[in-house]
């Protein structure tokens, strides 16, 4: 059987309105926003917010009427297979990218929180906290908040904790989160959320960490130190403090209850929005390199150099050589991801493509940016042209959503069968 790699009609279109935005809302605001960090892209998202609202309120409708189609409304439905949500959200995510990543991920959407909820919230919990991102005039955010000073990669480090109030039916949270993308966005900018990794029991390691559903507005959340970064200088990037932060008791996603077992479901379950996740990631990747490599493939054709294919190497000239490796590399790391992102739309497990895909994507963004700079010389380093500036942003696809060493560990204990106490 042939494999069909033609994109969907309506997928095509879609993308096509997605490039008029990056083109007249993104691209010429680049570089006044990466030179005025944290400055809000105001008009890029005044655009978007009623877009995604609509979205996001068709997609709940449908989710309401799947529950009430099954059981009477009182059992889980699974998501049908073999659609084209994902293939076309990698699609669009590469092409706002390739506008601006930094703009790109100052989207107002339930983003990684939106995510977690999806992948290990009730039908309940679904309706009930993605509402807000399907109504109202003012823009919502939502973030997922993991890294801790002392515990990024390493998640069983993490020293936030919660433990439960049974005379309030309360979570109380204490602790401190660090480089949370959209974080100040989320709860103190908008009425969003942020889902907050924290343990309910320190001895335990990862089977004792649960996910919670913080809420904006609720007492004892601050934002603390708003970063300054290398790159992706547009998007907000916070420090979140929670002193005796109280939430209800049905905001946990998944139980409570500490497993004895290593097989910790809970952990399992959060972790499995990574799955869906890091080929985002990779697409957003695919995007940042994909900018620079047809901006120096256009100034060396104002300059009269060619790309030729077909011929062997040694009749080539280095710089043709190098742009060839650039345009392989891109290939390579975009089929990886549309194999990724084709797993999930058929409801299949895909934790080893998904660090594939992104630690591919990751490295080939790098590689092509920064020999992009280095074709087109010092004008490439100058702040005259992008170019500098997508070296600068490309990086991050290499350390946020599991660095580049976490996802190869990923694959080796995936490929070879080893647990994660056999290979470290």
């Amino acid at each position: 059987m042939p494999i069909n790699f033609e994109i969907p009609e309506f997928i095509q279109q879609q993308t096509q309105m997605v490039k008029w935005m990056a083109e007249t809302t993104m691209r010429p605001f680049s570089r006044q926003l990466d030179e005025n960090e944290h400055e809000r892209p105001t008009v890029f998202v005044e655009q978007m917010w009623p877009i995604l609202r609509d979205q996001q309120k068709a997609t709940l409708d449908k989710l309401r009427q799947q529950t009430e189609a099954t059981n009477g409304g009182n059992g889980e439905k699974k998501s049908k297979r073999g659609g084209t949500r994902m293939l076309g959200l990698m699609l669009q995510i590469e092409m706002l990218s390739w506008g601006d990543v930094g703009i790109y991920l100052c989207l107002p959407t339930p983003a990684l929180g939106g995510a977690a909820i999806e992948a290990v919230g009730t039908t309940e919990q679904k309706l009930r906290l993605l509402q807000r991102f399907a109504e109202g005039d003012k823009p919502v955010w939502g973030a997922m908040a993991i890294t801790e000073p002392s515990a990024g990669s390493d998640n069983s480090a993490m020293a936030t904790t919660a433990h439960f109030d049974e005379e309030t039916n309360e979570w109380i949270i204490n602790g401190q989160k660090i480089f949370i993308t959209s974080g100040k966005l989320a709860l103190e900018e908008s009425n969003g959320l942020c889902i907050v990794w924290a343990t309910v029991n320190k001895h335990a390691g990862r089977a004792g960490i649960k996910s919670f559903v913080v809420e904006a507005g609720t007492p004892g959340v601050s934002i603390g130190k708003v970063e300054h970064k290398h790159g992706i200088r547009a998007s907000d990037t916070a420090a979140i403090f929670f002193h005796n932060a109280r939430i209800p008791a049905d905001n946990i996603l998944g139980s409570g209850e500490v497993q004895a077992s290593r097989d910790n479901k809970g952990f399992q379950g959060a972790m499995a929005t990574f799955d869906a996740s890091r080929p985002m990631v990779a697409a957003s990747a695919l995007g940042v390199g994909r900018a620079a490599l047809e901006f120096v493939k256009e100034k060396l054709a104002e300059n009269g150099v060619e790309i030729p294919y077909g011929l062997p190497y040694h009749k080539l000239t280095a710089i043709q050589r190098d742009v060839l490796e650039m345009e392989a590399q891109m290939k390579a790391a975009h089929l990886l991801t549309l194999r990724a992102v084709s797993m999930v739309d058929e409801g299949l497990s895909n934790p080893m493509e998904a660090s594939m895909c992104k630690l591919k994507a990751g490295r080939a963004s790098a590689f092509v940016a920064q020999k992009a700079v280095e074709i087109l010389g010092m004008m490439g380093y100058s702040r005259e042209w992008l170019a500098e500036k997508w070296m600068r942003d490309a990086k991050i696809a290499q350390i946020y959503e599991g660095t580049d060493q976490i996802n190869t560990l990923i694959i080796a204990r995936r490929l070879l069968g080893y647990s994660r106490h056999e290979l470290a």
